[in-house]
């Protein structure tokens, strides 16, 4: 399934000079999401993972989608101040400014997961609070890579993506 001819281009969004990559057609359609659900775990043995993380917002959605056909439990990994105490946080920089990620303490092996990979900000700030908060991370995985905008690594080897543009 070519699921690059699925995913909409829209210009200018969210700021000028932005091409956003709308994966919502994949979402429309059970076939292409379960298409997509299964190679973003072509690269990791899903019975050595305990729990998906999904980073808010989009990765909510391939990360509960991806627990639920693998029978996987889902930690959310949120913006500062959407979670009840206590949580660990991490502060990090954008290109743009700072943000916070913020997930509750725990344990397990996980595989976090995103919709798109651009600078590898939001991803590496995630590895490295889930691995404060507790977690072994074993793998990670994005619906879309921006090869162009990033050269991050994890344990040596490139991001797993689906698509790469």
């Amino acid at each position: 399934m070519d699921l690059q001819t699925l995913v909409r281009e829209v210009p200018d969004f969210p700021i000028p000079g932005v091409l956003f990559r709308d994966i919502s057609p994949i979402l429309e359609s059970p076939p292409a999401l379960n298409f997509a659900l299964d190679r973003m775990v072509d690269q990791v043995d899903i019975t050595q993972i305990d729990l998906i993380v999904g980073i808010e917002s989009r990765g909510f959605i391939l990360g509960a989608a991806l627990g639920a056909r693998f029978g996987k439990g889902f930690v959310p990994l949120r913006k500062a101040g959407k979670l009840p105490p206590p949580v660990e946080s991490l502060s990090y920089a954008l290109e743009y400014g700072k943000a916070t990620l913020e997930m509750r303490a725990g344990h397990g092996r996980v595989l976090i997961v995103d919709d798109v990979l651009a600078t590898g900000g939001t991803l590496n700030a995630g590895i490295l609070l889930c691995q404060r908060a507790g977690y072994e991370v074993v793998g990670v995985s994005v619906l879309i890579n921006l090869e162009q905008l990033n050269t991050l690594r994890f344990k040596g080897k490139a991001i797993h993506a689906v698509l790469h543009y």
